[in-house]
Order: structure tokens, then C-alpha cells, then sequence
């Protein structure tokens, strides 16, 4: 795994994170958890224009994360080279401490401060939320997601090999809690121990707050029940997704949603 992860081919990533999209979407299609309201061409569309301004963020930050993974291999800099780890769970440990730092944490300090949530909520603005909503994130939040990232790496000490494990696993898990997919209760509930589900994600989609402002987790939904975050609908298909003051159809389009962090009558 060391050696393929050190090793893949950027259309390799790209071509299972775009065939993971498609076939949630087919299914969300076939057994959808919601009925959503929406020309799903148009919807998807939109959001897929904001997986091209990631990539570009990611593009000029690639340079950090390669060579401050590359340090912190070789100097044996990071928490997790305190203690002489089999490299099985030096893996897992670091993929835990990404999805806490890079994903949960980062993820909690959008909602809390004011002006980084001004550029997180065109995430929560979407009505309907499907996979494709996975990637819609301004680019300035897409800044403040690969710099949490750089801080976990830094500070962990995480080999490259393990960031691209991570950043595969955690996209995909972003496309697969987001699907407006059907699952059996009880297959849903019993995943929820460990990851995040597609229902429980749902809540941090719903237009009233005190269930915004929970299950923040991206793949491991235990952070949230250890900080306190986790909150259960137990009727998920009663949920309004969105933000009220956000509804008109215009707030789906591209260039409004760009412009969101900076309209004063918004807040």
C-alpha cells in the first residue's frame, strides 16, 4: 500500500473519485432518501463548477503538503514519531488525526467564527442535498481546509503515502454522506458508530440551527459524539435543507454564490 500510495498516478485518484461521484448519483437516482425538487443536471452542474476552484487550491498548495510531509518523514518531526509505531497504525492513527484536524475541527471553528462561516455557508445554502454537494466550497474556505491539513501533517508527522491515502478516503467519504441515498435504517444507525452516515449527516444540513451546528465529522462520526456535536433525527425525511434567508433561486447559481461572503444584507 506504502509503495502504490507513494506512487499513484494523479488520473488513478481522479478517476476513482469521479467513478465513486457517478455511480452515488446513479443510486441516489434509483432508491433517493429524499424527493428532491430539482433539475439534478443543473444542480450538479453548479456544484461541480466548485471541484475545479478546489483543484486549483489545492494545485498551489500541493508544493507545502509534498515537501512538509517529506520533512517531517525524514526528520521523524510529529507527535506520532514519539513512539515507535508499527507502520500499520502509524497509518491509522494518521488518518484519524487528519479527519479530526483537517476535516472536524476546521470544520467546527467555520461555524463559530462569523467571518469564516461567511464563506462556509454557501455549502449550507444548497436546498438540495445530494452528493454533488460534497463539492460545493467557496475557495477561500477550500484555503482554510488545506491549511488545517498542513497543520495535522506538521504536527502528527505524516508521510505523503498516508496524505493521499487520507485525502482519497476522506473525499469519497464527503461524496457518500452526502448522498440523498436510502439506506436501511439499521444499516445507516449501525454505520454511524464509526463513520459518518448519509442520514446523520443529513442534520448538519437542515435549515434549523441548533442541527446545523452538529455532526460535523467527515469520516469518523465518533468525534462528534466525543465533543458533544452528535445529534439524531430520528425522521430524517422531515428536514428542510438550507439557510432561510437564502431561498431564492438565485443563491443556486454560480456567480451569486461566489459573491455570498461579501453581501452586507446577509448575515
Amino acid at each position: 500500500m506504502e509503495e502504490f500510495f507513494n506512487n499513484i498516478p494523479s488520473w488513478y485518484r481522479t478517476a476513482f473519485l469521479v467513478g465513486g461521484l457517478l455511480l452515488l448519483w446513479m443510486i441516489e437516482g434509483a432508491i433517493p432518501r429524499l424527493s428532491l425538487k430539482v433539475n439534478r443536471y443543473r444542480h450538479a452542474g453548479t456544484n461541480l463548477f466548485f471541484t475545479l476552484t478546489t483543484a486549483i487550491v489545492n494545485l498551489g498548495f500541493a508544493f507545502m503538503i509534498v515537501m512538509a510531509s517529506e520533512w517531517t518523514a525524514k526528520a521523524h518531526f510529529g507527535l506520532l514519531y514519539l513512539l515507535a509505531l508499527p507502520v500499520w497504525f502509524h497509518c491509522l492513527l494518521a488518518i484519524m488525526m487528519m479527519d479530526l484536524i483537517g476535516a472536524y475541527l476546521v470544520h467546527l471553528i467555520q461555524h463559530k467564527i462569523a467571518w469564516m462561516w461567511h464563506f462556509h455557508k454557501i455549502h449550507h445554502i444548497d436546498t438540495a442535498v445530494d452528493t454533488t454537494t460534497a463539492l460545493r466550497h467557496h475557495p477561500v474556505e477550500s484555503v482554510f481546509r488545506v491549511v488545517a491539513l498542513l497543520l495535522a501533517i506538521i504536527s502528527m508527522g505524516v508521510p505523503i503515502w498516508m496524505v493521499m491515502l487520507y485525502q482519497t478516503i476522506s473525499a469519497f467519504m464527503s461524496q457518500f454522506n452526502h448522498a440523498n441515498i436510502r439506506l436501511p435504517k439499521w444499516l445507516d444507525n449501525a454505520l454511524s458508530l464509526i463513520i459518518v452516515s448519509p442520514d446523520m449527516h443529513k442534520v448538519h444540513h437542515s435549515h434549523y440551527q441548533p442541527e446545523t451546528d452538529s455532526n460535523y465529522a467527515n469520516i469518523f462520526s465518533f468525534w462528534d459524539r466525543l465533543f458533544g456535536t452528535f445529534v439524531v433525527v430520528n425522521d430524517v425525511t422531515r428536514l428542510r435543507y438550507g439557510l432561510d434567508e437564502y431561498q431564492e433561486s438565485q443563491y443556486q447559481q454560480i456567480g451569486t454564490l461566489l459573491k455570498v461572503p461579501w453581501e452586507e444584507r446577509k448575515q
